[in-house]
């Protein structure tokens, strides 16, 4: 169709569609899917899942069984869709449209074993919002807030499970509080750093509802380690080769 384009991921031979002009994948989703786990048989749905490329990605790393993505917006949604038929993923995995304050009527509550979400990291008054809609929704809490997706998460999460995302830093506090709030215990976290001198811009969390309270802090991710030229971390995370 009329400025989209096809882009390999790099696994498994999968492939993504997505707009030239329209909100496109970033390595925050890569990051997620890397930083994720499921264990065999698991079921994950992804909260907000746009070009569809975390439950893409996450059927390709993992052993679980089935991966669902809800998607508010009809134009994305349909993408999506076809992207996993363009990967002939249509046993294992399904996109949804459907809005994640209405999640919980969508779906059977306590009906998964994992949750991710890369969620719009800002708020009314953070940065500018972008006057495409379909950006402007991605990257603003349009059409929905950090506490839609942690009640949400709260009723379809299996006691035990685990929701797996990625934010910004900056909103940190914020988003602890909501998850003790809702009974989804922070129990491991990692920050990412651009440079290794730079403080870090986004985290990634893993949560689990009806969990202890005890958090592990791992080792920082740092994404370059030198004016673009990716840390041999990162390589790895992409299925690339380091150049040294």
């Amino acid at each position: 169709m009329e400025e989209e384009r096809i882009d390999d991921l790099g696994i498994n031979g999968y492939r993504i569609i997505q707009k030239k002009n329209s909100f496109c994948f970033g390595m925050d989703a890569v990051l997620l899917s890397d930083f994720a786990s499921v264990r065999p048989g698991g079921k994950v749905l992804d909260l907000g899942t746009g070009t569809g490329i975390i439950p893409i990605l996450m059927e390709a790393k993992t052993s679980g069984s089935s991966f669902t993505g809800l998607e508010i917006q009809p134009a994305m949604a349909e993408m999506a869709s076809r992207s996993v038929r363009l990967n002939h993923l249509e046993e294992k995995v399904k996109i949804v449209e459907g809005d994640i304050r209405d999640a919980s009527t969508i779906f059977s509550a306590e009906s998964f074993d994992v949750i991710t979400s890369n969620p719009p990291y800002m708020i009314d008054n953070h940065g500018l919002t972008n006057p495409k809609e379909s950006k402007a929704i991605a990257r603003h809490e349009i059409k929905c807030k950090f506490s839609d997706i942690s009640k949400a998460a709260k009723r379809l999460l299996k006691y035990r499970g685990v929701l797996y995302l990625v934010h910004r830093s900056f909103r940190l506090a914020e988003i602890l509080n909501q998850l003790s709030e809702d009974g989804i215990e922070p129990k491991r976290i990692r920050f990412v750093h651009p440079y290794q001198d730079r403080e870090s811009n986004i985290f990634l969390l893993e949560a689990v509802k009806g969990g202890r309270s005890r958090m592990i802090v791992e080792p920082p991710l740092i994404v370059y380690k030198d004016v673009n030229q990716y840390t041999d971390e990162i390589y790895r995370i992409y299925r690339m080769n380091s150049k040294e």
